[in-house]
């Protein structure tokens, strides 16, 4: 969970660690931070705007280019010049889901969940402040399609993150609060730090968590998938439309369900 932020991700290029370890290859970490650059508000850019962006010279950004280019993580458009990811930037995402054990042993509870419950069922991983989604199964009731494999969300005020921080080192769990953007996103989201404290403890003791349009306008239902130690590796999650069934009974009749879900995937 060392990771940094996306915004500390987005300082100047040059600036690197604090402290570099004679281990640590610049190039490599300049490399990543260019194709880091492009996202869905950026999804291509000129030359000139990538380099302004990193806060680098034209010349340094233009070496890199070319070698991501070649490479075939990048490709310029013939006529507006302008810099895209490929395609070829998934195998990195793709190497991950088919190689992280937890991910693999994840989906025939998660199947099995989706079929007793007709909801979307999804699998969390906290990622610093966020939780990124890595496996998500739809349902036919499905109403927030923008969502897929590899959207990132706030961890503090979705059913996922709560379900993980809850049951990390009380300290830990406190430290990536503060490191969060803790703001209302809609009008129900907890965000101040003593009600979300209190929170992670109800979490702890009834074993999920329970969100009700906090970040989206549905319900979503959370129980952390935990290894030998106790500690949370990933989270089960259910979400469903507030409209087929209240908060209260959602937890009542699918609280259980996910718990067993979250309980039965090896970690």
């Amino acid at each position: 969970m060392a990771r940094r932020t996306r915004p500390e991700a987005e300082q100047d290029l040059a600036a690197g660690p604090a402290r570099p370890s004679p281990l640590h290859v610049r190039s490599v970490e300049k490399a990543f931070r260019v194709l880091d650059a492009f996202s869905p508000a950026r999804p291509s850019m000129g030359l000139t705007q990538l380099a302004n962006h990193l806060g680098i010279d034209k010349s340094e950004a233009q070496r890199f280019v070319f070698t991501l280019i070649e490479l075939g993580y990048l490709r310029k458009d013939p006529i507006s010049k302008a810099l895209q990811l490929t395609v070829k930037t998934l195998d990195i995402g793709h190497n991950y889901l088919r190689s992280n054990t937890i991910v693999r042993g994840a989906s025939t509870y998660l199947t099995h969940l989706n079929t007793l419950t007709d909801e979307t069922v999804n699998l969390g991983i906290m990622d610093d402040t966020e939780v990124v989604f890595v496996q998500r199964i739809v349902s036919r009731h499905v109403f927030n399609e923008n969502v897929v494999i590899g959207t990132r969300l706030p961890a503090f005020c979705t059913a996922a993150g709560i379900a993980m921080l809850a049951y990390l080192d009380p300290a830990e769990a406190r430290d990536i609060l503060e490191r969060s953007d803790l703001r209302p996103f809609t009008p129900n989201t907890t965000y101040r730090l003593p009600e979300l404290l209190d929170k992670l403890k109800l979490t702890a003791d009834k074993g999920y968590s329970a969100t009700n349009g906090e970040y989206y306008s549905d319900i979503s239902l959370g129980a952390a998938v935990r290894d030998a130690r106790g500690a949370p590796v990933a989270a089960v999650t259910l979400a469903l439309s507030s409209a087929r069934l209240s908060l209260e009974e959602a937890e009542r009749k699918l609280a259980p369900l996910v718990m067993e879900a979250s309980r039965s995937i090896p970690a």
